[in-house]
This record gives structure tokens, C-alpha cells and sequence, in this order.
């Protein structure tokens, strides 16, 4: 069975503005409840959820449920992408890593089971 795509994130310099913006635009309910302000968008029938976040830089990516990040990231940089993020646990979270494709575009991976 192929991995599948299972968390978006969006990321931008005011997250607050961007979670309002969504919210507004598609209708998502956005949960910034939590010490970091990541606002959780809950997954609707037949779609994934996701999250909107303040950061240093405009970002879209999004998260593919694999075994094993560590064994995956070896698999992309064989392929010619780079570690952007070796795997870490978020706290009370999943476990995370993240990669740039050979184009430079940064696609996240989480571990199955942990979100």
C-alpha cells in the first residue's frame, strides 16, 4: 500500500491573520488553543486535517504518513532531495521530519500511528 498524504501545514509571518483568513475563505474550524498558537484545522469527511502557523517564512507542505521518517529521509536524499529536519517528537504529538524535494520544495513525514 502506498503512503498517503495525512496533515497540510500552512505557514506564514502572521499566523493569526492566515488562520482567520482560512477560516473565513473555506469555512475551517481552527483550534489555536495551545501554548504555540498552531491552529489545528479538524479533518472533515473524505479530507485531511491540518494546521496554520506564524514563521519566519511563507510555507505550504504538507505531511505523508510513513513506517519509518528516519529510513524515509535516507530514501529521499538517495533520490536526491535533503534533509530539511531529522525526526523529532512533537510534544504530546507525532514524530516529524521534514525534506526538500530536488527542487527545493519541503514535504513533511510523520510517522503512522503517532498522530
Amino acid at each position: 500500500m502506498a503512503d498517503k498524504v495525512t496533515h497540510f501545514e500552512v505557514h506564514g509571518k502572521d499566523g493569526k491573520r492566515l488562520q482567520k483568513f482560512y477560516a473565513s475563505l473555506f469555512g475551517w474550524k481552527v483550534d489555536a488553543n495551545n501554548p504555540m498558537h498552531y491552529g489545528m484545522v479538524s479533518p472533515e469527511q473524505g479530507g485531511i486535517g491540518g494546521g496554520i502557523a506564524q514563521s519566519d517564512a511563507p510555507m505550504v507542505t504538507f505531511y505523508v504518513g510513513v513506517a519509518d521518517p528516519a529510513a524515509a529521509l535516507k530514501k529521499a536524499e538517495r533520490l536526491g532531495g535533503k534533509t530539511v529536519m531529522p525526526p523529532m517528537d512533537v510534544p504530546g504529538g507525532p514524530r516529524i521530519a521534514q525534506f526538500a524535494d530536488p527542487e527545493g520544495n519541503v514535504i513533511g513525514l510523520v510517522k503512522v500511528g503517532s498522530m
